[in-house]
């Protein structure tokens, strides 16, 4: 199939990219033939965010927003930032870029469906369902990507249901995928677009919703929390946010840059819902979902050179997340809008590479405000004290104009300290009714794949570097960091080990991606359609 434009990811930007080519087309009476598509069966099945919404890149793009019956977005009424102990919430000073006046509790992926009906609206067509597997090239020029086979046992064999991938060829390809896009990451390493880019960092996001009495929520009060239950020297924190109908998301960050191959990133949210001020509101509630995703965190330091013969990247799959606001629906979708803005005119002109979309980036408002943070995430690898010291400096004195600009060092994966040299960590049993074993909330992710379709976590080594490396140097760090249970370690009648991988737990999240110590691990798109199928995260 041909179009003008290609856009892989249906998320905040790559959407937002849709809408504003369909606007220009019609405002200058060009219309474009312009195609999204998404590896969720559904807009939104595979989107998960906290999520607290700044409208201003929404008003520019759709000014009358509020119109158009947007789904429950509730009015942020209370800021709240607390320093945990294990027995204590301190509370500290909001600082000026955790301001959520003006601001919106949302559901992400609702809001990507919203989005996805303005541009259906607009003319855009919108295929879910269909994972990009492959670019294709001509020459030194994408020319467009390859949808992966659907029908496939796992011997690589057609089924009764067979449907082969497709080719979709267009003047231009937006890559749009969210953090870690698989299709992206192929892509940057043909053209080397990290070059001259910091390490990428990255977060690993778990979170769960809540239906709580209506006697403690609190709509419009957002919770930010830093400290206990984690050490001093990772970084992460926790989120609470009360909106909708007596709904509560909670939800706990760890930055992949930790060191001890011990922590469980999905136990230690578990301890964090047993803090006190956590207890209250959940002990007489009910759990309703889960999922995780991993956030990008390196800011302009590690932005990659964005444009490439016959394609350009916005969103996350770039890294535009603003880790100080704890924020980036906004910025994601304002890069969107910038790069159609750009692309409308190179479409014209029949351009190869679209050169003017980081040029006019670096004259808005979103290179401005993650120019002013840059420092904040590289701080606070130092550890949580010197980290937030340093933040506050550079935010209330420098006020982000420091005359120095610091660097990230070296790549999540290679963070990671020896077993032998690391302490391991003992976490308490799960109750059932606060904190819950992993089996029981991958069920509520609501998780599908065909039972045989091929596997999709690729090993390089599947044999040898798992025990030799992983298990004997690492106490297989996957085992832990994985939110969803894939990996994990079994032994036979003669205690050799041998590492399992449950692909059908997996929930599309991207830290074995990232994390894995001798990127051994490949993450590829699963059958179309498959994976999690989130309503409200």
């Amino acid at each position: 199939m041909e179009f003008d434009v290609v856009i892989v990811g249906a998320g905040p930007a790559g959407l937002a990219a849709s809408i504003r080519l369909a606007q220009l087309g019609l405002q200058h009476n060009h219309a474009l033939n312009i195609c999204v598509i998404d590896k969720g069966d559904n807009v939104g099945a595979h989107i998960l965010s906290g999520a607290v919404l700044e409208p201003r890149a929404l008003n520019e793009l759709i000014p009358d927003w509020q119109q158009k019956n947007p789904p429950q977005h509730t009015p942020v009424t209370h800021d709240e930032f607390n320093l945990l102990t294990e027995n204590k919430a301190w509370r500290l000073p909001t600082p000026p870029q955790m301001n959520n006046h003006g601001n919106y509790i949302i559901s992400l992926g609702q809001f990507c469906r919203f989005l996805a009906e303005q541009a259906e609206n607009l003319g855009v067509n919108i295929f879910p369902g269909f994972a990009a597997t492959e670019a294709i090239y001509e020459g030194d020029k994408i020319c467009g990507i390859i949808t992966g086979d659907k029908g496939v046992d796992r011997l690589g064999k057609p089924k009764a249901n067979y449907q082969p991938g497709m080719e979709l060829r267009a003047k231009q390809i937006v890559l749009a995928e969210g953090c870690r896009g698989s299709l992206t990451k192929t892509v940057m390493a043909r053209y080397n677009l990290n070059k001259d880019a910091d390490p990428q960092t990255y977060g690993l996001g778990i979170k769960e919703l809540w239906e709580i009495p209506a006697e403690l929520h609190q709509a419009g009060k957002v919770s930010h929390s830093v400290g206990w239950p984690l050490d001093n020297k990772t970084y992460g924190g926790s989120f609470a946010y009360h909106f909708g109908n007596n709904l509560l998301s909670v939800g706990f960050v760890i930055g992949l840059d930790y060191h001890n191959p011990y922590i469980n990133p999905y136990e230690e949210f578990q301890r964090f819902k047993t803090h006190s001020s956590m207890r209250a509101l959940l002990e007489k509630s009910r759990r309703i979902a889960y999922g995780a995703r991993t956030l990008i965190e390196g800011g302009l330091q590690s932005l990659p050179k964005l444009t490439f013969p016959g394609g350009l990247i916005v969103g996350d799959a770039a890294g535009f997340l603003n880790v100080a606001k704890i924020k980036g629906i906004h910025n994601a979708m304002k890069s969107g809008m910038v790069a159609a803005e750009s692309l409308f005119v190179t479409l014209q002109q029949d351009t190869i590479e679209c050169a003017e979309y980081p040029k006019q980036l670096k004259q808005t408002w979103l290179w401005e405000e993650l120019y002013k943070v840059r420092n904040i995430r590289p701080a606070l690898s130092w550890g949580l004290w010197p980290g937030l010291a340093y933040s506050a400096i550079d935010t209330y004195i420098f006020r982000g104009r420091a005359p120095w600009t610091f660097h990230h060092k070296i790549a999540d994966h290679d963070s990671l300290t020896k077993a032998k040299n690391s302490k391991k960590i003992d976490y308490p049993k799960h109750d059932g009714k606060i904190t819950f074993d992993l089996p029981a909330s991958v069920y509520l992710a609501n998780v599908q794949y065909t039972e045989d379709q091929p596997y999709h976590l690729k090993l390089k080594d599947r044999h040898r570097v798992p025990i030799v490396v992983n298990l004997d140097e690492y106490a297989s760090p996957e085992s832990r960091y994985c939110p969803a249970g894939v990996y994990e370690i079994l032994r036979n009648e003669n205690n050799e080990p041998r590492l399992m991988i449950n692909g059908g737990n997996c929930i599309h999240c991207k830290a074995c991606d990232i994390k894995d110590p001798t990127q051994n691990i490949n993450w590829t798109p699963s059958e179309g359609g498959s994976g999690p199928q989130y309503e409200m995260m």
